[in-house]
């Protein structure tokens, strides 16, 4: 078959496979395309399918981006120090993802929130970014991915230098930053704070 042939049959197939199909058939199969569709676009607007600039890890060694304005009005200085410190632990994490989760968790420690300083709130999560302890239905991640990462000498919940590193672990841990919005479903298994946490960490990212 000559190419212009080859070109010819390519173009005429989808028509051939109209006429398999017959009239109910085709039908059946535009609605079916359109519903994918339409799927494919309300999972992408609630954050359920990871962007390919979010989904592919960093090299190492990537230069991380920048704060926004955002950033710098909303993140404590030091927070915003912590979060990037702590993306090293999960190479190829950009530190917007943690910003995002200490920002919904307890709006960087400064929520005045049951569990967010002392205590537990009523799934048993503590501290800024909200590890379970064995208190509730939360578990006891922090058992598993909490350490004196400030050495400071202590292993504290509460202090944001052992448990922002200890969230980018455990986002580690469950797939980030390939697979940023599974290892966020893991943090908490809510799509809508999935979404959230990204919407977050894109408006903390300047320079994109």
């Amino acid at each position: 078959m000559t190419a212009i042939g080859l070109v010819i049959e390519l173009a005429a197939l989808p028509f051939k496979i109209l006429a398999a199909l017959g009239f109910r058939g085709t039908i059946i199969a535009c609605c079916l395309f359109v519903l994918a569709v339409t799927t494919y676009g309300m999972a992408e607007d609630l954050g359920l399918l990871d962007q390919p600039a979010q989904a592919a890890p960093a090299r190492p060694g990537v230069r991380q981006a920048p704060p926004s304005r955002q950033a710098r009005a909303d993140i404590p200085r030091r927070y915003r120090e912590l979060y990037r410190a702590g993306a090293r632990r999960c190479p190829g994490l950009d530190w917007s993802v943690l910003a995002g989760v200490g920002k919904v968790e307890s709006d960087h420690g400064r929520a005045r929130l049951p569990g967010v300083r002392s205590g537990w709130n009523h799934a048993g999560a503590a501290g800024p970014m909200q590890f379970g302890i064995g208190k509730g239905r939360a578990g006891n991640a922090w058992a598993t991915f909490g350490a004196d990462y400030d050495h400071d000498g202590r292993v504290n919940v509460y202090d944001a230098g052992d448990a922002i590193p200890a969230a980018a672990r455990y986002l580690c841990a469950h797939g980030a930053p390939r697979q940023l919005g599974r290892a966020l479903y893991a943090y908490n298994h809510d799509w809508s704070y999935v979404a959230l946490v990204k919407r977050h960490a894109r408006a903390y990212r300047g320079g994109r």
